[in-house]
């Protein structure tokens, strides 16, 4: 087929050529037999796949075994030490080593969005195998990418705000139900608040008759006697206002609506979170089931091995600060540590039909990856990084803020790093 493809170009240059145009005709011969070559070869790749020198097909279902444990073992250990480690001291959920870890595990999904995804994607939708149009006319991966981050963004919104009304109609529930001796107050009231002496500073939302307007919530004046007032400086901790079911002299203590808002909004973010992480781990697991080289496969077990720890430590983390019930948290950790190693299984049952280089698998490929790219980059940076490196315990703990940033970029670094191999 090369060879009829060449005389079928070169047909012309002798059929209406003259010596005059001998020079002419040997360059276009030196131009056409390379291009031809070109041509055949990528048609070649593109129906059949590429072949393999290193390609053994038992050799490489024994290491996908390998990986399928290893990779099983490594997520399912990642989520799980967050879930687990909420009821120890060393690692709760308000600690300064979870913190920092959890800055370690968001560099790792930042450097899986932006180095690893998004130019898996780009790799893809760019590939010569697809047609010219519509693939080549316009720039898909990063269109794609920014469209699943804007989705991401209207999801978390929609999300937070369907928990919080959830929670607080919850919470209002709850307030009715106790027994009460005095008018209940509306939401949004005025609550008086005993300042301490020689102390004029004002707490967020204080009125100038000494008030505090409190939004969201609902509460029963008639049952605490008195209220109390920490005032403490902006790093020592913000000031409490307790309003509680008490009586006598009691100090009663209620959770306000920035507490819903943070419950719900750790929800959202998990379950998001989760969303982004599997999808791309669909596809990193199929890639690696259909491939049949020892030489591909290899280093991607330790790589994807430390690649799902750190995932699974960025969600377990998430799913602990959301404090789900023991179920709900079950299963979505083990949603996450089964994706993978079931792709890796389905990828080696297909592995035989399956050509990665046909439009059909280019274009799914792309297209996921680009999605997970702008699910994982958004959450990165906003639910995980900005919404620790904002807080005010990073900025009133010096230690803390260098410990958490070199972890963030070591984190990004090493997992940057595995695009070598992966």
């Amino acid at each position: 087929m090369f060879f009829i493809d060449v005389l079928w170009k070169l047909f012309p240059l002798y059929l209406f050529g003259s010596e005059r145009d001998y020079l002419s005709e040997t360059e276009s011969i030196l131009k056409i037999v390379p291009e031809t070559m070109a041509a055949s070869s990528s048609s070649i790749l593109c129906n059949a796949g590429e072949p393999d020198l290193c390609r053994d097909d038992s050799a490489a279902f024994l290491l996908k075994l390998v990986a399928i444990a290893s990779i099983f073992l490594a997520g399912a250990a990642g989520v799980v030490i967050p879930l687990i480690g909420r009821n120890r001291r060393f690692l709760q959920t308000d600690g300064s080593l979870f913190v920092a870890a959890k800055a370690f595990a968001a560099g790792v999904i930042l450097a899986t969005g932006f180095v690893h995804m998004l130019a898996g994607g780009t790799e893809a939708l760019t590939n010569p195998c697809l047609p010219e149009f519509p693939w080549k006319k316009f720039p898909f991966p990063g269109f794609f990418a920014m469209v699943a981050a804007l989705i991401t963004l209207l999801v978390d919104f929609m999300g937070t705000q369907y928990y919080e009304k959830k929670q607080e109609r919850e919470a209002t529930t709850r307030s009715d139900e106790l027994p009460s001796s005095g008018p209940e107050q509306s939401p949004g009231i005025v609550v008086p608040v005993t300042a301490e002496e020689g102390n004029d500073e004002k707490v967020f939302g204080e009125e100038d008759s000494g008030g505090i307007h409190i939004v969201g919530i609902h509460a029963h004046a008639a049952h605490h006697t008195h209220n109390h007032t920490q005032g403490q400086s902006s790093c020592d901790g913000h000031r409490k206002i307790d309003i509680g079911h008490a009586h006598g002299h009691g100090h009663g203590h209620s959770h306000g609506g920035l507490e819903l808002g943070n419950g719900a909004r750790h929800v959202v973010v998990s379950q998001v979170l989760e969303l982004g992480i599997v999808s791309h781990s669909i596809i990193i697991g199929i890639s690696l089931g259909v491939s049949q080289s020892p030489c591909t496969i290899r280093p991607l077990i330790a790589a994807l091995s430390f690649h799902q720890f750190f995932e699974g430590f960025a969600l377990g983390g998430c799913i602990s600060q959301a404090q789900f019930k023991n179920k709900s948290a079950t299963i979505m950790a083990c949603f996450f540590a089964l994706t993978t190693p079931i792709s890796i299984g389905i990828g080696t049952v297909v592995a035989s039909s399956f050509n990665a280089h046909s439009v059909g698998a280019l274009v799914t490929e792309g297209i996921l990856d680009s999605l997970s790219a702008g699910i994982l980059v958004y959450m990165a940076l906003v639910d995980l990084i900005a919404a620790d490196f904002l807080s005010k315990r990073m900025s009133c703990n010096f230690r803390l803020q260098i410990v958490s940033y070199l972890l963030l970029f070591l984190g990004s670094g090493l997992m940057s790093s595995l695009a070598i191999w992966v």
